[in-house]
């Protein structure tokens, strides 16, 4: 485990979702979903060509739009777990460090999804209250209802909402 750096955060959240947790993970194993998953309002667009082989090292390439300014995003998956867990790291984006790790556990007959990211902003606590916290906050609880589309599936008691708390 990296030693954490100062202005260093962790945004958490957790959907109950009724699916076995092959499917679930299949629909995250397949790039083209990140689009059923971004808001339209951040402009997502998969720049990689497809279909992408998704593996530890495989990058992946993004164009979005955040806060009116144009942004390229590179990640690199830097863990590939089938059903278990995967880890997407940022190579190259707006983050001083951005490290996404998706959980999957079979329970109550469905699948229990997790989501960690570990980040860190230019312009540290100030910035990240101000402006990054708002922001990821509305991208991941967007996420959660369009995992609940997608998945025909209401708030279930053992969702969490999305936090951020301040690692360091």
């Amino acid at each position: 485990m990296r030693t954490q750096r100062r202005g260093t955060f962790e945004l958490s959240t957790t959907a109950w979702l009724p699916q076995p947790v092959d499917v679930v993970f299949g629909f995250f194993g397949d790039a083209a979903n990140l689009d059923v998953l971004t808001p339209p309002w951040l402009g997502f667009e998969i720049v990689t060509a497809g279909p992408i082989v998704m593996q530890v090292g495989t990058l992946i390439d993004y164009r979005i739009t955040l806060r009116m300014l144009p942004i390229r995003w590179r990640t690199r998956i830097a863990a590939w777990e089938p059903n278990h867990r995967f880890v997407d790291e940022q190579l190259r984006g707006p983050y001083r460090e951005w490290v996404h790790t998706h959980e999957f556990a079979a329970v109550d007959g469905g699948t229990l999804m997790t989501d960690t990211v570990r980040y860190r902003v230019p312009g540290g606590a100030l910035v990240n209250r101000l402006l990054v916290e708002p922001d990821v906050t509305r991208i991941f609880r967007y996420r959660l209802d369009a995992l609940r589309r997608h998945f025909h599936s209401d708030a279930s008691h053992r969702d969490v909402d999305v936090t951020v708390r301040r690692l360091h």
